[in-house]
């Protein structure tokens, strides 16, 4: 049984009141009425309704309405609310609709059907502009994991992570290699929290200079070093209310690591030739592909800073240990450049997919994207082939058989060919099936009787 929607209605004329109550209860509605507006202010502090309609003068106060309608757009603007009223002016209607009134009647009423539609076209819109709103917020949230591509059980295990802690107010602390994504996840636990409509800003910590570094962080008023003819915000003020990354924290200098110590400690942060120090609300990401355990123990990196930086760690893996995930990336990343470049998306030859496979990627995620737009950008046929692919990765194509066109004077070995080429084709299928034997034996045109017989032969393992 579906819930009846409640309706808070408020009148000092007590007919008024049950007239409101019969109609609006004979259309379905839950009807609580209130005889003031102190009495309805007690009534929304302790519930919540899906409309309210007031009276605009109630008892001698000619303004008691509007002054409901002002407190619902300060605590429960998503309330819609009817005001309703004898002394109608346009002055008064363009101040209720001001407020927050999702309408406006004027009494005496037409019929009584004017008062069902009008309160069914207020609830209507509010249901509509909560679902919008959960749609775009579901959306953007969806948008960043979207971007983390990935079945792999390593990567799943991250997914999980962010996941479960993005809602904490925790510091988060993303380890892992150039290029594996750590700016990805910290979007992800921005976009997952409840800080999403906030600002998420980043800054590399290795690539600016110790001296910029900390006005960029904290700002600086004006005349505190040459050049600074004005008062400038910094970043930790930019993000307030939302998140801040500090990508490759291992790189901040030992004294600009006391003063982000102090910010995890307070939540205040002082501009540079400040003297008053300003609160902000941030949470705080950190990323790094540096080992701080060694730092600290080598005294590169204060040892209280990393415990406060590191209460949840997430550490992303390389690709190599993501093979799964290599050709779900890649075709991803296919049709993010195809988009870019304005052109359709391709498809990966088998040879070429195998390279992929194959390849150590020492440059991760960021250089399987690069080496994929070279290809689409470079190739000239339906498909990205071998020939598409930089020379490091060509090294890792399975090698071509040459048929002679005969048969070459000194002979050949027969057995040793077919088995090489059979060798080869099925460490392809392999691959290409996740090391499944029943869609591999599939793809050879063999029983999975035949290839588990291949196998033991050739001494391949299946694993």
């Amino acid at each position: 049984m579906a819930t009846k929607h409640s309706v808070l209605v408020v009148d000092d004329e007590l007919s008024m009141r049950e007239l409101l109550e019969i109609v609006l209860q004979g259309s379905g509605y839950q009807v609580t009425a209130a005889g003031s507006v102190d009495q309805a202010l007690a009534l929304l502090k302790e519930t919540e309704y899906d409309l309210v309609l007031t009276d605009l003068h109630m008892s001698d106060d000619r303004q008691a309405g509007l002054r409901l309608l002002a407190w619902l757009a300060e605590n429960t603007p998503g309330t819609p609310s009817i005001m309703i009223t004898a002394h109608g002016t346009v002055e008064t209607a363009v101040e209720a609709m001001r407020l927050g009134a999702a309408d406006y009647i004027e009494k005496p009423f037409k019929t009584n059907d004017e008062i069902r539609l009008r309160a069914k076209r207020a609830i209507a819109e509010r249901n509509l502009r909560r679902e919008n709103e959960a749609l775009r917020t579901e959306q953007a949230r969806r948008g960043r994991m979207d971007s983390m591509v990935g079945k792999s059980p390593a990567f799943q295990d991250v997914l999980a992570m962010v996941r479960r802690v993005a809602g904490l107010p925790s510091t988060v602390a993303i380890h892992g290699e150039s290029g594996v994504g750590k700016e990805l996840v910290a979007r992800a636990l921005h976009s997952l929290s409840s800080r999403t409509d906030k600002p998420f800003v980043a800054i590399n910590c290795g690539g600016i200079p110790e001296t910029l570094l900390e006005s960029e962080l904290f700002g600086y008023k004006k005349g505190a070093f040459t050049g600074a003819v004005e008062d400038k915000e910094g970043l930790f003020v930019v993000a307030n209310g939302g998140t801040i990354l500090l990508d490759e924290i291992g790189e901040m200098p030992m004294s600009l690591q006391v003063k982000l110590l102090r910010v995890l400690d307070n939540s205040t942060i002082t501009p540079v030739g400040g003297t008053t120090a300003v609160h902000v609300d941030v949470r705080i990401l950190s990323a790094t592909n540096r080992d701080l355990d060694a730092m600290v123990e080598g005294g590169g990196f204060r040892k209280d800073l990393y415990y406060r930086l590191s209460v949840i760690p997430i550490n992303v893996p390389p690709l190599r240990n993501r093979h799964d995930d290599i050709p779900l990336l890649a075709h991803h990343l296919i049709r993010k450049h195809a988009d870019n470049m304005g052109c359709s998306p391709k498809e990966l030859s088998p040879e070429a997919e195998l390279a992929l496979l194959r390849y150590p990627w020492p440059g991760n995620v960021r250089e399987l994207g690069n080496v994929i737009e070279r290809a689409l950008a470079l190739s000239s046929d339906e498909s990205i082939g071998v020939t598409d692919l930089p020379p490091a990765i060509r090294d890792y194509a399975p090698e071509s058989i040459h048929i002679e066109d005969n048969l070459p004077q000194t002979g050949i070995d027969l057995e040793a060919l077919v088995a090489k080429i059979e060798v080869d084709y099925i460490r392809q299928a392999l691959e290409r099936a996740r090391y499944s034997q029943l869609k591999a034996a599939s793809l050879l045109g063999m029983t999975p009787r035949s290839l588990r017989y291949r196998l033991q032969k050739y001494g391949l393992n299946a694993d």
